[in-house]
């Protein structure tokens, strides 16, 4: 472990529980693996995410945080792992994605424009309803596997301090919040459209949007690609629409008036 990181977990420590924290974290943290920017989102059941910390530029936290919290955080990748059964630890955006991520609308029509080379996060459950995640984001290039190597090693200790700091103290049923916040993402889904899809083309819709590719949603909805391929043209007519960036267009919409 790096023997800087001793004294600035220490400053850490002597920072938990005031609003000093989450900077001497983000500094704590900057000093041994250099980044831009982080920001720790909050998930608890079925709400919409906190925003806990960021220290974005103002233009940054618009994308980053505002147009975020407006609807596509339902399909980021960190916000699925934070809600399903993803172990806590330390992850690369990529190694929790879809098959199809970098390829989907989702990247396309709002992740591209944040012009990242990496994101990688700590997935933390702080207790039985509050899960964060801590991202670090880099603008020019990735993370080493040296430097992930580092904050391999530092995430116990990443761990225990955001455990202690956010914690509520709230204890609760963790499986049943995550039940009903699967619940209300599909609804979410299923209201595209206004009844007029089939339960099959809604989940077709669901996972196209996530990231997952033809072949990918046939495996799990155990039907062939070329099927899936069909319920897509299928929901395109039915909505009106020509393109996975207009159906993602109707995805946020619906989020909005929901």
């Amino acid at each position: 472990m790096p023997t800087d990181w001793n004294q600035q977990s220490a400053r850490c420590l002597d920072a938990l529980g005031s609003p000093a924290f989450p900077e001497t974290l983000a500094a704590g943290i900057r000093s041994i693996v250099p980044y831009e920017f982080m920001v720790v989102f909050g998930y608890v059941g079925t709400k919409r995410p906190l925003a806990l910390y960021d220290d974005f530029t103002p233009e940054r936290r618009k994308l980053h945080v505002d147009e975020y919290l407006e609807g596509p955080y339902l399909i980021d990748p960190f916000f699925l792992a934070s809600t399903g059964d993803t172990p806590s630890g330390i992850w690369r955006l990529r190694d929790i994605a879809p098959d199809r991520f970098y390829q989907g609308e989702y990247f396309r029509s709002y992740y591209a424009q944040t012009g990242l080379a990496e994101e990688v996060g700590f997935l933390i459950d702080v207790n039985a309803e509050l899960s964060i995640v801590v991202s670090l984001m880099r603008t020019e290039r990735k993370f080493s596997k040296a430097e992930f190597r580092v904050l391999t090693e530092i995430q116990p200790i990443v761990d225990a301090l955001c455990r202690r700091h956010w914690s509520t103290g709230k204890n609760g049923a963790r499986s049943d919040a995550s039940k009903i916040l699967t619940e209300k993402v599909s609804d979410a889904f299923r209201t595209i459209g206004d009844g007029v899809l089939t339960p099959r083309e809604s989940e077709v819709v669901e996972l196209t949007l996530r990231g997952h590719s033809s072949e990918a949603i046939g495996r799990l909805l155990e039907i062939s690609p070329g099927t899936v391929r069909i319920h897509r043209r299928n929901v395109y007519s039915k909505l009106r629409i020509n393109s996975q960036g207009e159906l993602f267009s109707v995805f946020l919409n619906t989020i909005g008036t929901a």
